[in-house]
């Protein structure tokens, strides 16, 4: 499996108009999780960042929110941010321009946010442009601004391990960092071992954890 851990000034340079990492005159990163809610993962998620008092971003799948409304909105209460992550996860590069449209605001209705994230990072330009700019002028929905990533810390790959996950976050993250995981199922057991050890070390280190602010 081929990914950029960190991701190159060259992509970011491409697409300017997306959020790759936030403002670094502050010890500040900004943890993510996709794919949730999920039983059990988002809850650990949950329990880990408030021994930290950390707030973070979960960019929730829309049908995942509908199943787990409960664990939804333990995310809000919490004090953290969603964000928008389509209907049913689907890979932008590989859907129609009018179902990806449609299916991000299917999701609408589950997720109030101005917050976007593509699933895998796959969005094509046309369909990156219209939600950037209104998803629907009927509803006079705000424009979504579309959140990328500084870092990827790996817990979706089942070829590595929660150390070679973290060592990636270590060696990759400073402030103003967007640091992505994922609350699944597939990604937990390299979680288990990641977040912890992410917050920790990181806190000693005088960081701050912050959710994404939904504009």
């Amino acid at each position: 499996m081929k990914y950029f851990v960190k991701t190159p000034f060259w992509l970011r340079w491409m697409y300017p108009d997306y959020l790759w990492k936030m403002p670094d005159n502050e010890k500040v990163i900004y943890l993510t999780f996709d794919d949730g809610p999920h039983t059990y993962a988002t809850p650990f998620v949950l329990e880990t960042l408030a021994k930290y008092n950390a707030k973070a971003t979960f960019f929730c799948i829309g049908k995942n929110v509908a199943e787990h409304q409960d664990i939804y909105n333990s995310i809000l209460k919490e004090g953290h941010s969603v964000g928008n992550h389509t209907q049913n996860h689907l890979n932008g590069w590989h859907t129609s321009d009018e179902d990806y449209i449609n299916n991000v605001q299917q999701a609408t209705k589950w997720i109030d946010t101005t917050l976007f994230r593509p699933p895998y990072g796959r969005i094509k330009k046309f369909q990156a442009k219209v939600l950037m700019q209104q998803l629907n002028k009927d509803a006079n929905t705000t424009p979504f601004k579309i959140v990328m990533w500084s870092v990827l810390s790996g817990d979706f790959d089942t070829a590595i391990s929660g150390d070679k996950c973290f060592t990636n976050v270590k060696n990759n993250t400073d402030a103003g960092s967007i640091v992505v995981f994922h609350d699944s199922e597939k990604a937990f057991e390299r979680l288990q071992i990641v977040l912890p050890k992410t917050l920790d070390y990181f806190h000693q280190q005088g960081f701050v954890f912050k959710a994404i602010p939904i504009l």
